[in-house]
């Protein structure tokens, strides 16, 4: 409670940013008004001339001028010079009732009480308040029903300012807060983005990478040992059309995060006639989501690069699955027929791509599971679409 007494009003609803057009031309507009109306309540009568006159427009131009001083200060939340100022026009209100500019006296206490109740924290707010009404009542000749009614009046209309200007500040606030959590979701956009790319870019790199090290590799050692120069042109064109693979499948996948590619569907019956794989699908086919088609293709091919790689010959059987809630892509493999040579890519990869897999499926939210089942191996892929 003690902090609520001497806190000040949201610093963001008395910056002039905080008003919309219109009630700023409307501040301007008051403020003109209350300015001539207090200069012909002061002079209209003819009771002022020579030095009382001279006299009364100093008064008038020294209430603008601390009127200015306070607003500046109180804006800027300090709370010694706005309470000189407030002290310097409860003085030159009695100044001014002593040279009997009535007008002008009323109007600065009246004026400091409402701008000390909108702009000052609650404590000295209510000082200054307390010592401008009460100097005007102690000064008027008004009837009590009307010194009352101005009094009350006014302290009700600078509370209301006071919450208008606190809503205000909070609207500014949560404006600023929506505007911080707008660009730090598109900033975390942006890096899931290009952590996407990336990791589509190294799953087909390292994919393909891999190969072609073997096939130079193997070129290599086939020079070495001076095998015919036929033998050695397949590897390098094999090493050749791989890296060809490789640049057209890392086309495939930033067309995939950008919505542009074949459905999931063909790209399997592409890929298990390639590889002379059995192919089925069961429920009613629709289209996924890019992440989730890019995981299943890029699990598809893995593990029938694998079924390549580590047990050739073997019968392969890859199956998709659309469920109400999820896709799901099995791929099974029987074990090698007995005295099958190991494939020709079974020395490549970095063994890290059962790991990529399972990284690529957890990170939408779904499971990979792996495992030898009757003499072959299983991969079952489940991710939400």
């Amino acid at each position: 409670m003690t902090g609520y007494w001497t806190r000040w009003p949201a610093r963001e609803g008395l910056e002039r940013e905080a008003e919309s057009g219109p009630r700023r031309v409307l501040t301007v507009l008051g403020r003109i008004v209350i300015l001539v109306s207090v200069t012909w309540g002061t002079f209209a009568d003819g009771r002022f001339t020579g030095w009382a006159a001279a006299a009364a427009a100093g008064g008038l131009v020294a209430m603008v001028g601390l009127s200015t001083v306070y607003l500046n200060a109180s804006r800027a939340q300090r709370l010694v010079p706005s309470l000189a100022a407030a002290g310097a026009l409860v003085g030159l209100g009695w100044l001014a009732n002593w040279g009997h500019a009535i007008v002008l006296a009323d109007v600065t206490w009246l004026g400091l009480a409402v701008m000390a109740l909108v702009r000052l924290p609650p404590a000295p707010a209510v000082l200054v308040a307390v010592a401008s009404l009460g100097s005007y009542t102690a000064a008027s000749w008004a009837s009590w029903l009307s010194v009352v009614t101005s009094v009350g009046g006014l302290g009700l209309l600078g509370f209301l300012l006071r919450l208008d200007i606190e809503a205000r500040g909070t609207a500014r606030r949560l404006l600023a807060q929506e505007r911080a959590a707008r660009a730090a979701e598109a900033e975390s956009a942006a890096l899931a983005e290009r952590a996407r790319i990336a990791r589509e870019i190294h799953d087909v790199l390292a994919h393909s990478l891999s190969a072609q090290l073997v096939h130079l590799e193997a070129a290599r050692l086939m020079l070495d040992a001076g095998t015919d120069r036929e033998q050695v042109r397949e590897r390098v064109v094999a090493a050749r059309r791989m890296a060809q693979d490789g640049l057209a499948e890392t086309r495939q996948a930033l067309s995939a995060l950008r919505g542009e590619l074949t459905p999931v569907g063909d790209f399997l019956v592409e890929l298990t006639g390639r590889e002379r794989a059995v192919f089925g699908v069961v429920g009613t086919p629709r289209p996924l989501a890019a992440e989730a088609a890019l995981a299943v293709r890029r699990t598809a091919q893995e593990a029938v690069t694998n079924v390549r790689k580590h047990a050739p010959g073997a019968r392969c059987e890859v199956e998709l699955r659309y469920l109400p809630d999820a896709v799901e892509l099995e791929v099974r493999n029987s074990a090698s027929p007995r005295g099958a040579a190991p494939g020709e890519l079974a020395a490549s990869g970095s063994g890290y791509g059962l790991l990529g897999m399972r990284e690529r499926a957890e990170l939408l939210g779904g499971t990979l599971l792996t495992g030898p089942e009757d003499g072959g191996w299983r991969v079952l892929l489940r991710v939400p679409a």
